[in-house]
């Protein structure tokens, strides 16, 4: 130690330090450095490498090196030049970006406009060949991409930039979707051409609304052009489906960071090779949904406008920025490419047991389809969307996008437990303070979405395949009460009630209406198949004969009398159903047959009342059911002509059996 000029004592050397080590007293501050000029400096620790604030920022971020592999050099990636890989890059998102009546996409560059230190990247152009027209004052400035963020970055963007984004409590992103807080059904149009005029289902019952190809032209130019007026957009490159023989790549243009990370979390995420090996996308989706449609245009009934061009490829949305229109949109995609490859789409969760026994689930809102797919003793394959291939089952996906109103950790904890960093919270309300979600507030919709990656479910199965279905569970909230709790279905009766796409939802009671309402929904799923829907149920009945499937219908609805007279059956039931399929145990019960719709019921199911399988039985006016019982054979009869005119099969056979499935008068 030794004294200063101003009495205080300065330590150095190993000895001081140990001294103060030993005495537990704070670091020394010295001011006798003659070559310091008398400023304070802190000499107990290690200084940063840096001479500005901007330069120590610069060395927070680690820069991720390019991996792109060279052809014929094993194991460890070789990367390509970096001004290379950013031009291929470019020029593929400057294509997909590219106007019909210039002469030139946008110029595009890598980066945020906000960040100084990226604007002095190269910028790339891809030309097309097009009329040549005079210069506008688009083509001379160029678009930001923000290319495939991370989740972390996405939050950063919406955070920022997008009112109405916050961070949760348990760290999900809260977002609003805008004026539209579900689908638009009604505004969704595909391109009527020779090929779809012929392939697609049009008509009565059909979800298919024709546009012309002119009109999807003026549409996409008017998405283009909005996407190209902004400062920066953002692209995710990503597939569809985890069967790699029959993956789709697809391209996502979008203006919104809460886009990008929804898409991120519900495609399947490309690892850094596959990445940097994507090249041109299957199918590309132009998301403008911040800009309406011009109500002028052809076929416009409103200023919104979903749009689907088979031929080209691609989806235009205009005027509507609820997230799940990507969703659907690619699924319909989905439900035209796989079935002309001979693989059966299907709206449908997946589960298998450690043995491989794979189970699919349909079921319309409302019915159980979510919760008894979720199965903790069951490997998920996936919640909603699946692909049956020559080789088995696969998920569509790579996320989940599930309901949130009323969400409990006790009722759905799998989900509950999902809402964490990178899950995405559509319009769901919070607490102003603390940020935590209130579930059961409707103020801004009822329909509260979370979308999360699926891994984000402890007993995901990645990669999402699974051998042949063992089990084809059909379910059914059955309001009227008259359908048996479980049925074994031969293969006709599945086809037929595969078509039907039946449940029942309890109207509203405004004024006092308690009449359950019955809903049909085609393949349990009308609003997003393509073809005709014996066209899915025929490859349905041929996979399911060629790998010995059985079919079952599952009433998750009521027992004991109609909504208001009788009671839901209890799911703890509904369970100890499921798991006799499962086990294969219900294979082995006796059975007898119902009247009129002709169901095979089991006599016993364990941890079941044997009571209640046979639904009259819990009736106490008998004469009501039977009223209720024509009732709702009657509407399925109705519902089934829209599809009778539509023949299948060798010499119709198959229309014929499938008819003669459905309740017998």
């Amino acid at each position: 130690m030794a004294a200063n000029g101003n009495g205080e004592v300065a330590v150095n050397g190993n000895g001081a330090a140990a001294a103060r080590k030993q005495k537990g007293t704070l670091p020394s501050i010295t001011t006798s450095d003659k070559h310091h000029h008398e400023v304070c400096h802190d000499m107990s620790a290690p200084t940063v490498k840096a001479q500005t604030i901007d330069e120590l920022h610069s060395l927070q971020k680690k820069k991720s090196a390019p991996n792109t592999p060279i052809k014929g050099i094993q194991g460890t990636f070789a990367a390509l030049p970096e001004e290379e890989r950013q031009k291929q890059q470019l020029q593929s998102i400057s294509a997909s970006l590219a106007s019909l009546t210039r002469g030139s996409g946008p110029k595009v560059v890598k980066g945020d406009p906000a960040n100084k230190s990226q604007t002095n990247q190269k910028v790339h152009q891809h030309h097309v060949a097009a009329p040549t027209i005079s210069a506008s004052d688009s083509s001379l400035k160029f678009t930001h991409v923000l290319y495939n963020l991370s989740p972390a970055e996405l939050y950063e963007q919406a955070i920022h930039y997008e009112k109405g984004s916050f961070i949760t409590s348990t760290g999900a992103l809260a977002t609003l979707s805008g004026a539209k807080t579900g689908r638009a059904p009604r505004d969704k149009r595909v391109v009527k051409d020779d090929v779809t005029g012929k392939e697609l289902w049009w008509g009565k019952g059909s979800p298919n609304i024709e546009m012309d190809e002119q009109t999807f032209l003026v549409n996409r130019e008017r998405a283009v052009d909005y996407l190209n007026s902004l400062d920066k957009v953002f692209v995710n490159d990503q597939f569809l489906n985890w069967d790699p023989e029959n993956r789709i790549k697809v391209r996502i243009v979008s203006a919104r960071a809460y886009h990008s990370l929804f898409m991120h979390n519900m495609c399947i995420r490309p690892t850094p090779e596959e990445l940097e090996e994507f090249g041109t996308p299957d199918f590309t989706i132009y998301n403008a949904g911040q800009f309406p449609c011009n109500r002028y245009t052809h076929y416009m009934t409103s200023s919104t406008s979903i749009d689907l061009n088979l031929a080209r490829s691609e989806m235009v949305i205009l005027g509507t920025q609820y997230a799940g229109e990507m969703k659907k949109g690619l699924f319909s995609v989905m439900h035209y490419l796989m079935p002309k490859r001979r693989i059966l789409s299907l709206h449908s969760g997946c589960n298998m047991g450690k043995d491989g026994d794979v189970a699919l689930f349909f079921g319309l809102s409302g019915t159980g389809k979510t919760t008894l797919s979720t199965d903790p003793n069951r490997y998920l394959i996936g919640d909603d969307e699946h692909c049956w291939t020559e080789t088995g089952v696969s998920n569509i996906e790579g996320g989940c996008y599930a309901k949130c109103i009323d969400l409990s950790r006790e009722k759905e904890p799998d989900i509950w437990n999902a809402i964490k960093f990178g899950t995405v919270l559509e319009n769901v309300v919070f607490e102003e303070h603390t940020r935590e979600v209130d579930y059961a507030d409707k103020s801004v919709t009822e329909n509260t979405r979370a979308s999360y990656p699926i891994e984000y479910i402890p007993n995901a199965k990645i990669p999402c395949v699974g051998p042949h279905p063992k089990n084809v569970i059909l379910l059914a909230c059955d309001a009227f009460g008259v359908l048996p709790p479980v049925s074994k279905l031969n293969l006709a009766q599945t086809m037929y009630h595969f078509i039907s796409g039946y449940t029942a939802l309890v109207a509203g009671t405004e004024e006092g209406v308690k009449e359950p309402r019955a809903t049909f929904s085609a393949c349990f799923g009308a609003a997003f198949i393509m073809m005709h829907p014996t066209k899915y149920a025929a490859m349905l009945a041929e996979k399911m004969l060629k790998h010995g499937a059985t079919g079952w219908l599952v009433n998750t609805g009521w027992s004991g009398g109609s909504y208001g007279s009788g009671s839901r059956i209890k799911l703890a039931y509904t369970r100890k159903i499921i798991d006799a399929i499962h086990s294969g145990s219900l294979l082995k019960a006796e059975y007898r047959k119902t009247e009129v719709f002709g169901l095979e019921i089991p006599t016993e199911v364990e941890g079941v009342p044997s009571e209640i399988l046979d639904p009259v039985n819990t009736w106490p006016n008998k004469l009501g059911y039977n009223d209720t019982l024509m009732k709702l054979a009657g509407l399925f009869k109705n519902n089934f002509e829209t599809f009778t005119d539509h023949k299948i099969g060798k010499d119709n056979e198959l229309t014929e059996e499938i008819l003669a499935a459905g309740p017998n008068f």
